[in-house]
């Protein structure tokens, strides 16, 4: 059994240092900041999507945003456990897993280097079988590429995986690489969108995993 877990809204709260880099990145360019709750709208697509939909409306050109991801890049990569943690219940649950002999991977679309880091900073204990970021030669989520990849590298099925996410982004990433898909409520979605978009199963607490996976 293969449990592939989202990163951000999912295993760990990342959107203050998130929020954070983004507004550096955009005082440096002279572009007026936004607040968390706008970010946390803004996040799901990766780096590139974060930094256009955070450009005031109608300045959200290639170049623009190609200026604001230096400042982006320098300042996160320095900042990006200041006050991200996991959310509650989520270290108890990876270690269950583990003892129960699950095995676990990440795909997110955070940068890869980011991904690595920040999952090795936080969870040390646990030994995940891929840790998977936005990379430049594979499309980032919902396609399924990276899904795929992880299924090949555990050497499981698509019948023998779930996809765990707290996004609609997750839910059509499952979608697309047919296989089941947990949507969690505790992220940066709420339980009303979420079930819009009807994912096999919709938890509330990070124990709850346990009873679909009948641990």
């Amino acid at each position: 059994m293969l449990v592939v877990f989202d990163l951000d809204g999912t295993l760990l709260n990342t959107i203050q240092d998130l929020t954070a880099a983004v507004n550096v990145a955009l005082s440096a360019n002279g572009w007026p900041t936004r607040s968390e709750e706008e970010c946390l709208h803004f996040v799901g697509n990766g780096v590139t999507k974060l930094l256009e939909r955070a450009l005031p409306q109608g300045e959200q050109t290639p170049e623009a945003v190609n200026a604001l991801r230096s400042s982006f890049f320098s300042y996160y990569n320095e900042h990006l456990t200041d006050f991200t943690l996991p959310y509650p219940g989520i270290v108890d649950l990876l270690q269950k897993l583990q003892m129960h002999g699950i095995k676990q991977a990440v795909a997110s679309n955070k940068y890869h280097a980011a991904t690595q880091k920040i999952i090795t900073h936080f969870f040390p204990q646990i030994s995940f079988t891929a840790v998977l970021g936005q990379r430049e030669d594979i499309p980032t989520k919902p396609h399924p590429a990276v899904v795929r990849e992880i299924l090949s590298l555990a050497g499981e099925t698509k019948e023998n995986c779930l996809y765990v996410g707290d996004s609609d982004v997750d839910i059509q990433t499952a979608r697309n690489a047919d296989v089941r898909v947990c949507a969690v409520t505790w992220g940066f979605r709420c339980a009303k969108m979420l079930s819009s978009f009807h994912p096999d199963y919709l938890i509330e607490r990070p124990a709850d995993l346990l009873s679909i996976l009948q641990l």
